[in-house]
């Protein structure tokens, strides 16, 4: 049993390390290509249509300071799960000014998961199941031990910041 076990999870594993990050595929939606499941950041910021938004929008974007104080107190080593497209004009909005966020408050990157959506908001082989994606970008907070503290969906309600400083409130 536990060798049958072990070659279970194997499979598994080389199953899901077999998938294609930065995967391009073309969107019967939008019509246009985009891109789809895990990415990195490189992949998504090398993106031209992506990228055309998300380099002017990072550099001019400046958070509040006195909300930033705050956050810094609060995080810790939390996971962030942000599902976005391409497509989409929100997440090329959203996205990048969350990043600048995320790089002022030195977040760990290999604790932010890059998960890319087609336009009818569907990864491939379940990437996605069960986190309930209505709306793009979604940003998913979690804590150490996998637990979902909140999420923004689509924008914030007062600022990227403030939402996320209040999700870490809820959390202390």
């Amino acid at each position: 049993m536990k060798i049958l076990l072990s070659i279970t999870l194997i499979i598994i594993a080389m199953n899901v390390s077999a998938q294609e990050i930065n995967k391009k595929i073309h969107d019967q939606v939008h019509n246009k290509d985009i891109l789809i499941n895990a990415c990195t950041r490189e992949g998504m910021t090398s993106f031209p249509e992506f990228k055309e938004m998300y380099d002017p929008l990072y550099a001019s974007y400046t958070p509040d300071a006195a909300t930033m104080i705050e956050l810094k107190k609060l995080v810790k080593k939390e996971k962030i799960k942000i599902v976005f497209g391409t497509w989409c004009g929100d997440s090329k909005v959203n996205v990048p000014n969350f990043f600048k966020i995320l790089d002022a408050l030195h977040f760990k990157e290999k604790n932010v998961e890059l998960i890319a959506v087609d336009g009818n908001k569907k990864g491939e082989n379940g990437i996605i199941d069960g986190l309930d994606i209505k709306m793009v970008p979604t940003f998913i907070v979690y804590d150490q031990k996998g637990k979902e503290l909140g999420r923004i969906i689509e924008g914030p309600k007062t600022t990227l910041e403030g939402d996320l400083l209040a999700i870490y409130q809820k959390k202390s």
